[in-house]
């Protein structure tokens, strides 16, 4: 594995910072440094023409929703997107950044849901957030300018594995999805976590650590709503861009989950980006492949939408180094 020169710089940064690694953290300390990292590595913040918080009902009492709108009147193409930071870390706050980038780029309306977190509430209470969300939205799509023809999902670590939760309970209960955008993903908790223990990165202690909080029942990591991979069938869910990072001890189950989604029918696309981290998508300040994921990711969302390339965007981003995976018509 070649690290990235970027990433080898991030690390040493870090280790010569002697910044702790999250799970050495408290709970509360680890959720102020989560956030921190992820501002200070996100670049700059994009304006977007409307930003506006709401409440909607939930499982388990109000649910926070932020709502990013761009330039536009009427019903818009709409992702739902939700947050990574292991169900133990994040919140509305998390992926600002993207949120803002994903609505000026495709572009699109994007709803943040704060759903609720681990280890205070362990699975299922942030898959029952999620898909009551994306039901009640669905359901109220006039009152928040969606179109509900053109209804995505979408998130990155966590929020990857809550997109792939929701698809499989979409898919019976409805509503009907448009796509699927699952960046470097948790698919399968039942094994051992892969990777080595460097702390200056997220390393399979990190993966562990969340694990524990999130599933507070070790058997609940057979269910395919924490395990998506471990799911009979995969077919009939909506088309995906699943984005992996080599150096992420997520990678393997990212890209398994890509390639049983395809067998199963499922129009997939996997970009995998070498000597990449977790995380990196959340930091296009940081690294280049971040703004470059988040490119491809935007070109996914407006295919799927049917939305034109317009000025300033192009069709077809730019192809990470050594991209593998079918392409977005295969299945």
């Amino acid at each position: 594995m070649a690290v990235h020169p970027e990433v080898a710089a991030y690390r040493a940064a870090r280790a010569a910072a002697g910044t702790p690694p999250l799970y050495a953290q408290t709970l509360s300390e680890a959720r102020a440094a989560d956030l921190a990292a992820i501002r200070a590595g996100s670049g700059a913040v994009e304006p977007v023409t409307e930003v506006r918080d709401e409440r909607i009902p939930g499982p388990a009492g109000e649910l926070p929703l932020r709502v990013y709108r761009p330039t536009g009147s009427g019903p818009l193409p709409t992702v739902l997107y939700f947050f990574g930071g292991g169900w133990t870390l994040g919140s509305i706050d998390t992926a600002e950044g993207i949120c803002r980038r994903l609505a000026n780029a495709v572009p699109c309306q994007v709803i943040t849901v704060g759903y609720r977190l681990a280890p205070e509430h362990p699975f299922p209470a942030a898959v029952q957030d999620c898909h009551a969300a994306t039901s009640w939205i669905a359901r109220h799509a006039d009152e928040l300018g969606v179109d509900p023809t053109r209804l995505a999902v979408g998130g990155d670590s966590a929020g990857g594995n809550l997109a792939a939760a929701v698809t499989l309970l979409s898919r019976g209960d409805g509503p009907p999805l448009a796509a699927q955008l699952l960046v470097y993903p948790n698919t399968d908790q039942s094994g051992e976590p892969a990777g080595d223990d460097d702390p200056a990165l997220f390393n399979r202690r990190s993966v562990a650590w969340y694990r524990t909080h999130y599933l507070a029942d070790p058997a609940h990591a057979k269910d395919p709503l924490a395990s998506p991979l471990l799911a009979d069938d995969l077919s009939g869910l909506p088309p995906a861009l699943v984005i992996t990072a080599e150096l992420d001890p997520l990678c393997a189950e990212g890209q398994r989950y890509a390639e049983r989604l395809r067998d199963a029918g499922v129009s997939t696309r996997l970009e995998h980006y070498p000597g990449m981290i977790h995380g990196f998508f959340a930091m296009p300040g940081t690294f280049t492949d971040g703004r470059r994921a988040q490119e491809s990711a935007a070109a996914f969302l407006r295919e799927r939408f049917g939305l034109p390339a317009g000025p300033g965007r192009v069709d077809e981003p730019a192809e990470p180094d050594a991209a593998t995976g079918p392409g977005l018509g295969d299945g």
